[in-house]
C-alpha cells in the first residue's frame, strides 16, 4: 500500500515529536553516572546514537504515557513551541483593497503570538480570524517563514500585489475633447464616466454596466478618443451588425459610411483589406473563419460586444481573437452579464484585456474557481476567493453600474412568479411518471451528465406546459390592455402561442433564432410604433439582447433557462432607458415540471454572482401568485360583454330599440297572418295578403341582419339553451 508524500511527511513528523519527548521529558528513578561520549560529544550507548543510559535506567517509562510536570515539559509547552506532530496549513486573501485576512486551518499558538506583533492586527469576532493591513503582508510572511513545514501559509499570488501597488490615472483629471463633439453632447453623466474609466486604463477594459444604460455610445466614445490608433474592428453578434452600423452614422458623422465595411462572406475581403476602411464589422462565426485577413489589417482598436459568448478559452473564437486583440493596443468588451453563472467563465475576457496577468487557466481556477484535478481533468466549476476577485474586478478591468443607481427616474422592475393551473397540464399518468423518472435521472446523475438529462428534462416539459400557458395568454390578452412580450426556448411552444394569438385575431411580430438580422430592425421598430401590435413573440435564447422593446410594460417567460443572465438580460428589452413606466417580469412554472429544479438552481448560480459584484439580481423576492382555476362555474356560463357601445355599427338605433321593435312588430304580424289563415281556409290568397308575404319575408331578412350585429352575449342568450343542459348536468 503506497502512502502520499504528505502522510509520509505527517509519519515522519509524529516520529520526531515521540524522539523528542523521550529524550527531554523522561526523568530517571536513579542517577547514574556522566556516560562516556563519542569523538562527536554525544553520550554513547549500547542502543544506538540516540539512546542514553539515563532513560534506559528508567524502569517507569511507558511510550504512551503522559507527560511529566517537569519544569523542562513545561517548558516545553510554552507559547513557543511548535507542534511537531501536525502541519498547519492557512490561506490568505484579500478582504477589501488594503487589508488581507488570514484563515489557517486549525487554531495555532504560535502562530497567534505572530498576529500579536504586527500593528495593523484585527480580530473579527463574527469569522474569529484576524486581518492586517497589506502593508505588513512581508513581514507576516517573513515571521512565519521559520516555522516551516509545521505551519505553511499561502502567499497572495504576485498578480494580485501588482495590481494594488498599480498606479492609476484619475479618471476625473481626462479631458474628452478628443472624442467626437456628436457623441460627447449625448452622454449622460454616468455614461461620461464609463468613457473617463476606460482612457484612465489605457483603453483596455470591459463595461459591464447593466442592460439598456448604453454601452454602446461608452464604446464609441471611447474608441473616439483613441482614434490616431485606428482602424477600429467591432466584434458583435450577428443580428447586431446593422444596429452597430447605424450607431456609428449616428454618434461619429465624420467617418464617411464607405469607409464601414461589414464582413459577412469572402466577397468583402476586399473591401476589408483597403487602406481606406476605418472600420470593420463582424460577427462572432465570421471571425474565426477569416482570422488571417483581420490579423493582416492589424487594427489598433478592438470593440468586443456581448463579450460574456466568449465564455470557453478552448473555442475557435476566442482563439481566434486572442491572436487578433495580442497585437492591438486598445481592447474594451462590452457585457450586461460577464459571467452568466461561474466565475471561471471571465478567465477568457479578462486574458484578452490582460493576457499574461493570471498567468494560465490553471492557476485562476485554482484561486477563484476553487480548481480540483479529477480522472476527466480540472474541474472549474466551483468559487472561491469571491471577494478578491472583485477587488481585482473593480480595481484592474471593469466597471459596472445598475439602472438603480443611475437611473433614478426610471421606474421600477418587479417580478412574479405565476403556478400554472395543474388540471391544464397535458399530461396522462404514464406520461406524468416519465416526466418523475426524467427528474429522478437528473438529480442522480454524476455532474458530467447532469445537464444532457435535464436538456431532456425541459424538452418534454415544454410540451406538458402549452394547454396552460395558451389560456393564460388569453386571459392576458383579455385583462391587459397593453403591450407585453412573450419569451420561449422551444419551436412547439412558440409555434402554440403564435396559433393562440392568431385565434384571439392578436395582431404580433415574431423573432426566433431563424428570422433574418435584416428584419429585426422591422419588426421591432412595427411594436415599439404601431399601436394596434400589442404583442412580441422572442425566442429566449435568439433575442434576448440587442433588442429594445420599452414600448411593453409586461414581460412573460413560458419557459426557464438555466443561466439567469440570459433571463436578465431578456427582462432588461423593456426596462431600459426609453421606458416610460413600471415593468413586470413574469415567470410561469407549472409544479412537476423541470422548473421545479431549473428555479432553485437560477438563485443559486445568481447568488455567485452577487458575491463577485456581476449581479444584484435574486429571483426569492418575486410574487407568488396562482393561475385561475379550470373548475369554475363561470366558464359554463356566457361570458359578459364589456362593449359600451350598444348602437349597430354605422348607424344611430340602439340594438335594444330594434330588439323590441322587431319583437312587438312579429307578434302584430303573427296575429294578422292567423286571422287571414282563418278568413282564407280555402287556400286563395288575395293581392294584399301576398304584399304582406312579401313585408314579412323583408322583415325576415331584417331580423337576421339585427341578429347578426347583435353582440356576442346576446346571441348566446338567444340561441338554444345549451347552457342550460350543461348546468343540468352539473353537480353542485
Amino acid at each position: 500500500m503506497s502512502c502520499t508524500k504528505e502522510e509520509i511527511e505527517k509519519k515522519r513528523l509524529a516520529a520526531l515529536q515521540k524522539r523528542q519527548n523521550k529524550v527531554l521529558c523522561v526523568t530517571p528513578n536513579k542517577p547514574s553516572a556522566s556516560p562516556a561520549t563519542n569523538s562527536f560529544g554525544t553520550p554513547k550507548s549500547a542502543g544506538g546514537p540516540i539512546k542514553n543510559n539515563a532513560y534506559n535506567a528508567s524502569s517507569s517509562f511507558h511510550p504512551y504515557a503522559r507527560l511529566s510536570n517537569s519544569p523542562k515539559c513545561s517548558n516545553l509547552q510554552s507559547e513557543n513551541c511548535v507542534p511537531v506532530g501536525k502541519i498547519v496549513n492557512g490561506t490568505v486573501y484579500l478582504i477589501s483593497e488594503d487589508r488581507f485576512e488570514v484563515n489557517p486551518s486549525e487554531f495555532c499558538t504560535p502562530l497567534i503570538n505572530i498576529f500579536k506583533t504586527l500593528p495593523s492586527r484585527s480580530y473579527d469576532a463574527n469569522t474569529k480570524l484576524w486581518n492586517f493591513s497589506i502593508d505588513d503582508y512581508h513581514e507576516l510572511m517573513k515571521k512565519v517563514a521559520p516555522l516551516v513545514p509545521h505551519i505553511v501559509l499561502g502567499s497572495l499570488p504576485s498578480y494580485v500585489l501588482k495590481v494594488l501597488q498599480e498606479p492609476m490615472m484619475d479618471p476625473n483629471n481626462i479631458d474628452l475633447t478628443p472624442v467626437e463633439a456628436t457623441l460627447r453632447h449625448k452622454l449622460m453623466p454616468f455614461q461620461e464616466q464609463g468613457v473617463r474609466f476606460g482612457i484612465a486604463r489605457r483603453g483596455r477594459c470591459m463595461i459591464a454596466d447593466d442592460m439598456g444604460l448604453g454601452k454602446t455610445f461608452q464604446a464609441l466614445g471611447i474608441a473616439s478618443y483613441y482614434r490616431h490608433n485606428w482602424p477600429l474592428l467591432i466584434v458583435t453578434t450577428s443580428s447586431m451588425r446593422e444596429t452597430w452600423q447605424s450607431k456609428i452614422h449616428e454618434l461619429l458623422p465624420s467617418v464617411p459610411l464607405m469607409n464601414i465595411a461589414t464582413l459577412t462572406t469572402g466577397k468583402d475581403a476586399q473591401l476589408v483589406a483597403d487602406r481606406q476602411t476605418e472600420i470593420v464589422i463582424v460577427s462572432y462565426k465570421i471571425t474565426s473563419m477569416h482570422t488571417d485577413l483581420l490579423k493582416n489589417k492589424k487594427f489598433g482598436v478592438v470593440i468586443i460586444d456581448e463579450s460574456h459568448y466568449l465564455k470557453s478559452h478552448k473555442a475557435q473564437c476566442t482563439v481566434a481573437l486572442n491572436s487578433i486583440t495580442r497585437q492591438c493596443q486598445r481592447v474594451v468588451l462590452l457585457s450586461g452579464t460577464p459571467a452568466l453563472s461561474r466565475p471561471a467563465e471571465l478567465y477568457t475576457q479578462l486574458s484578452l484585456i490582460e493576457p499574461k496577468l493570471f498567468g494560465s487557466y490553471t492557476e485562476y481556477g485554482k484561486r477563484y474557481c476553487a480548481g480540483k484535478q479529477t480522472n476527466f481533468g480540472w474541474d472549474m466549476t466551483g468559487q472561491s476567493n469571491l471577494v478578491e476577485l472583485q477587488i481585482i474586478l473593480q480595481k484592474k478591468f471593469l466597471i459596472r453600474r445598475t439602472k438603480e443607481q443611475v437611473l433614478t427616474k426610471l421606474e421600477g422592475k418587479t417580478r412574479e412568479t405565476v403556478l400554472l393551473d395543474q388540471t391544464l397540464l397535458h399530461f396522462s399518468k404514464e406520461e406524468q411518471q416519465g416526466l418523475s423518472q426524467m427528474a429522478e435521472a437528473y438529480k442522480t446523475k454524476s455532474s458530467t451528465e447532469k445537464h444532457a438529462a435535464l436538456v431532456t428534462y425541459f424538452s418534454e416539459s415544454a410540451r406538458v406546459k402549452i394547454p396552460a400557458i395558451c389560456k393564460y395568454i388569453r386571459q392576458v390578452v383579455k385583462e391587459n390592455a397593453g403591450k407585453f412580450l412573450v419569451f420561449a426556448h422551444h419551436k412547439n411552444m412558440i409555434d402554440a402561442i403564435c396559433s393562440t394569438l392568431d385565434e384571439e385575431r392578436v395582431h404580433y411580430i415574431s423573432i426566433v433564432g431563424s428570422t433574418p438580422p435584416a428584419a429585426r430592425a422591422d419588426l421591432v421598430d412595427r411594436f415599439q410604433h404601431t399601436a394596434s401590435c400589442r404583442c412580441a413573440v422572442l425566442s429566449i435564447t435568439a433575442a434576448n439582447s440587442g433588442l429594445t422593446l420599452t414600448a411593453a410594460n409586461l414581460v412573460l417567460f413560458a419557459e426557464l433557462h438555466w443561466n439567469p443572465g440570459i433571463l436578465t438580460q431578456a427582462e432588461s428589452r423593456a426596462h431600459r432607458i426609453g421606458q416610460q413606466g413600471g415593468v413586470c417580469a413574469r415567470y410561469l412554472l407549472a409544479p412537476g415540471t423541470a422548473d421545479d429544479a431549473i428555479w432553485p438552481m437560477l438563485q443559486n448560480k445568481l447568488n455567485v454572482l452577487n458575491d463577485v459584484g456581476l449581479s444584484r439580481d435574486t429571483f426569492e423576492d418575486s410574487t407568488m401568485k396562482h393561475q385561475e382555476s379550470k373548475n369554475t362555474l363561470t366558464q359554463y356560463l356566457s361570458p359578459i360583454s364589456t362593449n359600451k357601445n350598444d348602437y349597430i355599427p354605422g348607424t344611430n338605433i340602439r340594438k335594444g330599440t330594434l330588439k323590441s321593435e322587431s319583437a312587438n312588430q312579429m307578434n302584430k304580424q303573427t296575429s294578422n297572418n292567423e286571422n287571414k289563415q282563418s278568413n282564407n281556409s280555402n287556400g286563395q290568397m288575395s293581392n294584399g295578403d301576398k304584399s304582406n308575404d312579401l313585408e314579412w319575408e323583408s322583415f325576415d331578412m331584417l331580423n337576421d341582419v339585427i341578429m347578426h350585429e347583435t353582440s356576442a352575449v346576446e346571441q348566446s342568450f338567444l340561441d338554444d339553451d345549451e347552457d342550460d343542459a350543461l348546468l343540468a348536468n352539473l353537480d353542485l
